[in-house]
């Protein structure tokens, strides 16, 4: 079998992705660009791809048999194209819920205790100077009793939830599909979500239903100094309008991802005011090192489960 790996860089160079060469003749690109796809892809068995696009264009006239995704989402692949041609698709899930969640609680924590603020105190030699053993000028406050809202109760949000109940918070959710009816939990609509939490976390799918989900009309109602936290899909908050909520009100955003990665120079984010109520990282929530290790172990196992079906 022919592997063919697109995007080798997404994957970390930390990580060891020999077990690929166990299960097939591998050829790895670190970078693919869209006008690279469709050679690179053309004789290959099984394509491994994390954010490349495999449309119909670049199956067509292939000898593609298992399209690989190295993450959760699907919607970098033609699935229907797929379908009709008999070309498996099979993506990897639950692998980094608690890579995410730590990052959402590092935010958390960082805007909690105004941490950007006391180191600052201490690193412009002011603590020094100072008359008493302490400086409390920035009042930070206890998680406990706080009310964590969570915006799509899978994998990750439950995964949120049962940590955050750790610490005696309140939680409640909103579930984006209406389908959810988690018991443990109380259910809300998003409104009254937005507008009671401490805490937002967004842990939901892009899709017709949540794009644009937060906009300005309902943000505008979040509670004065509240948390609020996109770790799932750009595009889910409206990125002009999450601008000027910041710059117009005291709220706190944690932001992983954006609706264009990388993000562009020209996305309003990159041009808030009020830089410390905004903490920008580069899509890193899913990718602790034993979170892409496990990745790749689930990936390499999507492709023996492949090879025994198809051994005949």
């Amino acid at each position: 079998m022919k592997i063919v790996i697109l995007d080798r860089a997404t994957l970390g160079f930390d990580i060891d992705v020999d077990i690929f060469k166990t299960l097939g003749e591998v050829t790895s690109y670190d970078v693919t660009f869209a006008n690279q796809t469709k050679q690179r892809v053309k004789e290959a068995d099984i394509v491994i791809t994390n954010k490349v696009v495999v449309a119909k264009e670049e199956m067509q006239d292939s000898n593609i048999r298992l399209i690989c995704i190295s993450a959760t989402g699907t919607n970098n692949v033609d699935l229907d194209y797929a379908k009709q041609n008999n070309i498996e698709v099979k993506n990897v899930a639950g692998y980094s819920s608690s890579s995410v969640v730590q990052l959402s609680f590092s935010m958390i924590f960082h805007f909690i205790e105004k941490l950007n603020y006391y180191k600052k105190y201490v690193d412009d030699g002011k603590w020094q100077k100072s008359a008493i053993f302490t400086h409390i000028a920035k009042p930070f406050y206890e998680l406990d009793g706080k009310r964590v809202g969570i915006v799509g109760l899978g994998d990750i949000g439950s995964n949120l939830a049962k940590k955050a109940k750790a610490f005696d918070c309140d939680i409640v959710y909103y579930s984006t599909s209406g389908k959810n009816s988690n018991s443990e939990y109380k259910r809300v609509e998003l409104d009254e979500l937005l507008s009671t939490s401490d805490i937002i976390s967004i842990h939901c799918p892009l899709n017709e239903n949540t794009k644009d989900l937060l906009n300005y009309s309902n943000m505008k109602n979040i509670k004065k100094g509240a948390i609020l936290l996109n770790l799932s899909r750009g595009g889910i908050i409206n990125e002009k309008d999450l601008a000027k909520i910041i710059d117009s009100q005291e709220i706190y955003c944690g932001i992983d991802v954006v609706s264009k990665e990388p993000i562009e120079e020209s996305n309003p984010l990159l041009n808030v005011q009020n830089k410390e109520q905004l903490i920008l990282t580069p899509h890193i929530a899913w990718a602790s090192i034993e979170a892409r290790t496990r990745l790749i172990s689930k990936v390499a196992k999507n492709i023996e489960e492949f090879l025994k079906e198809h051994k005949n």
